[in-house]
């Protein structure tokens, strides 16, 4: 027949547990009000028996000790606390057997090995425009747009000066 001290050592992890799915979250006050208000036959040094309990189940691993509260491990997602930040997305189910296409390789594609095959490519695609500003056209020598001949006078360096209007006295 089974002592009272080791019904008592196997009856405490019980009631804690049970106090524990009941209240939730709790400190030790609280699971030890729990237990008086349950069970009425409770040794003398109930108080001690709890803390002692308590300590060897947090030990074990059996329950979690948060900001002085006992709960069990993974049972309540309010003491865990969201990351700082945006979430990252759901990553897409990847069947096992579906092939996933190739990612593109990083970078600039190597140039062709053989330069043979690049003129041949150019010859028969037409020969590209060169590269930066066409050249001037040639023009006639001597002839502008409008038609009119320029004599061979060069103008000078700057802005002409202004044209002086014919004196207005002398033809008075």
């Amino acid at each position: 027949m089974a002592s009272a001290a080791e019904e008592d050592g196997k009856a405490y992890p019980k009631m804690i547990m049970e106090a524990i799915s009941v209240l939730g979250d709790a400190d030790r006050s609280a699971i030890s009000n729990h237990i008086e208000s349950n069970n009425h036959d409770l040794p003398p040094d109930h108080a001690s028996l709890l803390e002692a309990h308590l300590d060897r189940l947090r030990e074990s691993g059996e329950l979690l000790l948060v900001d002085e509260k006992y709960s069990k491990p993974g049972g309540s997602q309010a003491t865990a606390k969201r990351g700082r930040g945006r979430p990252p997305k759901p990553k897409p189910d990847v069947l096992t057997g579906a092939e996933l296409p190739s990612p593109r390789p990083r970078g600039r594609p190597p140039k062709a090995k053989d330069p043979l095959e690049t003129a041949v490519k150019k010859a028969a695609a037409g020969f590209p425009r060169a590269r930066g500003r066409p050249p001037k056209a040639e023009k006639a020598a001597g002839s502008t747009p409008s038609g009119a001949v320029v004599v061979g006078v060069k103008r000078g360096r700057g802005r002409p000066p202004k044209a002086k209007p014919a004196l207005v006295a002398e033809a008075v």
